[in-house]
């Protein structure tokens, strides 16, 4: 059986665990990454709606490619619908597809070592584990072995972590030698710290465990950001392809092996997929939402005998959970001639939202006009006006210390005089 839906909140909480190692930014990526022929280019072609070769050889995809995916939000498409202005600009997700990796690839094995380098450029991985028997579809290791799979693709990931953790050890003990104006081969002062960072980060390594997925106490993470570039910070959201029977019938015997597999590697978010599903599915879309229904009918009645819940697709939800687990956030601005998700990560003070509008809202931030969308929902009587929200004191004024929350409505007052200081 797939993990069951209520623990899903507690799945995203696990993995924004992770997030206090990722940057601080507004424009983050996801990197889809898996052994050959998995899926992932299919999968990116229908999160992304792009033409990606996605063809049956290993190695089809070199270079990455990146196209930005909209993320799904009921806020959003309501204040569109509201205010149906002649400009709709959603929140978007980064997601990038990266060629497949085989076993050996941190010794440079296939393409290894670039593509190596490509995960490193991301934030947060989609890993795409292939659940699925089709003997037209080529398996780099000729057999389907979920588990094996992700034995595989985690060592390698360890492994080159193993030579980018010595490597900035080695550069932050030159580093303080340097400051330190000692011989290269003397013991600077101060780095008990670092020093049993450096052990723990290689014991939790050489038993094939990421790093983000490790107890760490808050100095210790703050010692890892300061001085560490590991791929194995960064969140993982694991996505099983089903074929479409198993998929529709919520049924494969790889699902619990696998929910065994990443609970007793750190744990994380598993959101089972089918693109053989999703790809009928998609195809269908120029002949309307009634052939996409009298699809998804079909498949319940294949595969289910007609019971149970409703079959829906699971694209909407890989989306937000990659947002969500890069630790992003949206505030929206809204008026008569355009409706806009802004996209900050989560904590950022009103001057910095600010900000992302234009360098000049930042600069000359006053304050802040806001209210929750909830209560703009609530209170706004089905028209597009702050007014209720005012009338009932949930419209407020924030100065620089507030937090911008996730779904807050926005308005910012700003002055900039006179030219930028030099």
């Amino acid at each position: 059986m797939p993990p069951k839906k209520k623990a899903a909140e507690e799945e995203i909480s696990g993995a924004e665990k992770i997030a206090r190692f990722g940057r601080v930014k507004n424009n983050l990526k996801m990197g889809l990454v898996g052994l050959p022929n998995v899926g992932k280019s299919s999968l990116f072609n229908l999160l992304t709606d792009q033409a990606v070769p996605a063809e049956n050889f290993p190695f089809c995809t070199i270079d990455p490619s990146d196209a930005k995916c909209p993320v799904p939000d009921q806020r959003f498409k309501y204040l569109c619908d509201l205010y149906n202005p002649p400009s709709k600009v959603p929140a978007v997700l980064t997601v990038t597809d990266i060629a497949g990796l085989i076993k050996g690839a941190a010794e440079g094995a296939g393409l290894g070592n670039a593509f190596l380098s490509h995960i490193a450029a991301v934030d947060g991985i989609y890993h795409v584990i292939r659940c699925f028997e089709d003997d037209a579809v080529v398996h780099v290791d000729d057999s389907i072995d979920a588990v094996r799979d992700l034995e595989t693709i985690q060592s390698e990931l360890c492994l080159k972590d193993v030579e980018l953790a010595t490597a900035c050890y080695e550069l932050a003990y030159n580093e303080a030698r340097k400051k330190q104006a000692i011989a290269r081969a003397a013991q600077p002062k101060g780095m008990d710290a670092l020093d049993a960072v450096h052990t723990k980060i290689m014991e939790a390594l050489e038993e094939s465990k990421p790093i983000g997925q490790a107890e760490w106490t808050a100095g210790e993470v703050e010692t890892i950001k300061d001085h560490y570039q590991l791929i194995t910070t960064k969140p993982i959201i694991y996505l099983p392809n089903l074929s479409k029977r198993d998929y529709c019938r919520k049924k494969n015997k790889w699902l619990p092996k696998i929910k065994e597999w990443v609970d007793a590697h750190g744990g994380g978010t598993i959101i089972p997929v089918s693109v053989e599903f999703e790809q009928e599915h998609w195809d269908l879309t120029t002949a309307g939402e009634e052939a996409q229904a009298e699809f998804r009918e079909t498949c319940k009645t294949d595969y289910c005998n007609g019971e149970g819940p409703p079959i829906k697709g699971t694209l909407p939800r890989i989306i937000k959970t990659g947002y969500k687990v890069l630790n992003m956030i949206n505030y929206f601005t809204a008026g008569d001639t355009e409706v806009r998700a802004w996209t900050i990560y989560k904590g950022t003070l009103a001057p910095g939202a600010a900000g992302v509008i234009h360098t000049d809202f930042e600069r000359g931030f006053i304050k802040a006009e806001t209210c929750a969308f909830e209560d703009f929902k609530a209170l706004c009587g089905g028209r597009p006006s702050m007014a209720g929200c005012k009338d009932a004191g949930k419209y407020r004024q924030e100065g620089r210390n507030y937090v911008v929350q996730d779904g807050d409505m926005m308005l910012f007052q700003f002055n900039v005089t006179g030219a930028k200081k030099k």
